[in-house]
């Protein structure tokens, strides 16, 4: 597994990271880590890993654009001093495109998005041990539907970003995309988007294994 002893984890996003985690970052006892993925993360980290002690913090906000974690990636993600960051963002970006088709002022366009991660990419870049990049996704398996269309440029960005600057790629899009052709979305998501915990599983599981989990780890007794 890539994560050493004492290492901090700190996952920055929107609604889907935060889940009720404690403001403006949350971690540590009772529910401060929130419903989603980052608490499944910990619990199997915690369960199949308990001689390493990792640190993980929730700096996930809900209703964020890339945009907004922008402007408060300093103060929620840099200030803590991570070993590793990941990067959750842009379902909000093309959401309010579409639930808010005349606010213009919200909405974040493919340019400017590619600009905000990267910014944030280049933030941590040279501090931390590792970045990963977590797609935006939307439930929807036809292609031609238009949020789905456009979130699939969203995808494309992170995947392009993560080449670029050489950070770890974690493809939600695909996941889910590959789980609704046995199950229908409604059974993760009625909004096709906030997961409940089959779907907060899944992403920490494809998020896992791109951490060299191995689920046959074993502590041996001392």
């Amino acid at each position: 597994m890539i994560f050493e002893d004492m290492d901090r984890i700190v996952f920055a996003g929107d609604s889907v990271t935060d889940m009720e985690s404690a403001q403006p970052v949350g971690e540590g006892l009772a529910d401060n880590l929130g419903r989603s993925y980052v608490r499944v993360v910990e619990n199997m980290l915690s369960v199949y890993y308990p001689e390493v002690r990792i640190r993980v913090t929730n700096a996930g906000i809900s209703g964020n654009t890339s945009r907004d974690l922008l402007e408060r990636f300093d103060r929620d993600v840099v200030s803590l001093k991570p070993d590793w960051v990941s990067i959750c963002i842009g379902i909000n970006d093309v959401w309010r495109q579409f639930d808010c088709p005349a606010m213009v002022d919200c909405q974040v366009m493919p340019d400017e998005y590619e600009r905000n991660v990267e910014k944030m990419i280049l933030a941590v870049k040279d501090s931390v041990k590792g970045i990963f990049l977590l797609t935006p996704y939307y439930m929807e398996p036809n292609r031609e539907d238009k949020m789905r269309a456009r979130m699939d440029e969203y995808v494309a960005i992170m995947r392009r970003l993560a080449e670029k600057h050489g950070c770890i790629f974690v493809d939600f899009q695909q996941m889910y995309e590959d789980y609704c052709k046995i199950r229908h979305s409604s059974y993760i998501a009625w909004d096709r988007v906030h997961p409940n915990q089959v779907g907060a599983t899944l992403m920490a599981r494809e998020f896992l294994e791109k951490c060299g989990f191995d689920y046959d780890h074993r502590v041996k007794p001392v």
